[in-house]
């Protein structure tokens, strides 16, 4: 299992990522080439199984172990009003998690994927963003630590998930802070917030940006900027990359986690696939900076992973075509 012990060794993991399997790719794109189909006519779902193929290193990929892991942690700055809902609703919905009773548990057993929640320190709040470090560099390897622990080398799939009231503008506050913008390009309703709390969620990511200006490094952003679960999820996404283990990214918050890495180190992005595109604002802007396109657009923005959970299933009919499709050979079909 992957350990951040240090600053240095985070660092280094993302420095030095593993590639696909070319071969395993090469194979798969060989085999594609003779089933009873024309070239390209299905379209994405093509390129999913070949994407499949190089990094799980197998020509004919399966779907057998995929885990939706949700990752939850609570934001010092949610006092300043930038939420919907109060704090409490965090461990609250941590216990819904547990008891089944959630979206993300219904959709992660329609797409058969298994379900884990990680609490995180959910009665030690960060810091507020606006004033101070969310986290220490200690409190911050400890996450990441607790985001790997998540990833397992038998993995086919992991879909990381977030809840964390109030995470969306810590979430914000990565995004400017990686790929620049003001404030309010990167700030949206959330949890359903308008008017006055509105405003107030763009003031203080722009207070957090202004604090926090001489954060350069990845490390130091996701530590500053971010939060548990946020750091979680970002420890989970490159202890991915050292497994080979795809990873299908949710919404907003998850590829905001990824953010500030992906602006030091643009292929850390390579083993992901975007499951949707939600109609926070920033989101489409952010995946447009990560150089991924979303396999749907249903307007979904609950989190969780939830978009992400039926995005699933696309996989999975990507893997099944590729599998069980009979070549010209053996369906003895004539080529055009």
């Amino acid at each position: 299992m992957m350990r951040f012990r240090s600053v240095a060794a985070f660092e280094a993991a993302l420095r030095d990522l593993p590639v696909l399997d070319a071969a395993a790719r090469a194979a798969a794109a060989a085999r594609q080439a003779r089933l009873t189909k024309p070239a390209g006519s299905l379209g994405r779902l093509e390129e999913i199984a070949l994407f499949m193929a190089g990094w799980r290193g197998d020509a004919r990929p399966r779907l057998d172990q995929g885990r939706v892991v949700v990752f939850a942690g609570n934001h010092g700055v949610a006092a300043r009003g930038v939420s919907a809902f109060p704090p409490a609703v965090t461990r609250q919905m941590v216990a819904n998690f547990q008891a089944g009773g959630a979206a993300i548990n219904a959709l992660a057993g329609a797409a058969g994927l298994s379900f884990a929640v990680v609490p995180l320190a959910l009665d030690r709040p960060t810091g507020d963003i606006t004033v101070e470090p969310a986290m220490s560099a200690a409190d911050c390897l400890d996450a990441l630590d607790a985001g790997a622990a998540a990833v397992t080398p038998e993995l086919d799939l992991l879909v990381p998930g977030d809840m964390g009231i109030g995470n969306t503008t810590p979430a914000a506050a990565l995004c400017a802070a990686s790929f620049g913008g003001d404030a309010a390009d990167w700030v949206g309703p959330g949890t359903g917030v308008a008017g006055a709390a509105l405003a107030a969620k763009i003031a203080a990511v722009g207070s957090a940006r202004a604090t926090h200006a001489d954060a350069m490094t990845a490390f130091e952003r996701l530590r500053r900027l971010g939060g548990r679960e946020i750091a979680a999820i970002a420890g989970a996404i490159l202890a991915a990359r050292h497994a080979r283990v795809p990873v299908l990214l949710d919404g907003f918050i998850v590829g905001a986690a990824l953010a500030p890495l992906a602006a030091a180190q643009p292929r850390v992005v390579d083993h992901c696939l975007a499951g949707h595109v939600s109609p926070e604002p920033g989101h489409a802007r952010l995946l447009d900076r990560l150089g991924l396109s979303p396999l749907l657009a249903l307007d979904m923005r609950l989190g969780e992973a939830s978009g992400a959970a039926v995005a699933a299933s696309v996989i999975r009919a990507a893997l099944a075509a590729h599998d069980q499709m009979a070549t010209f050979e053996q369906a003895g079909v004539a080529e055009g």
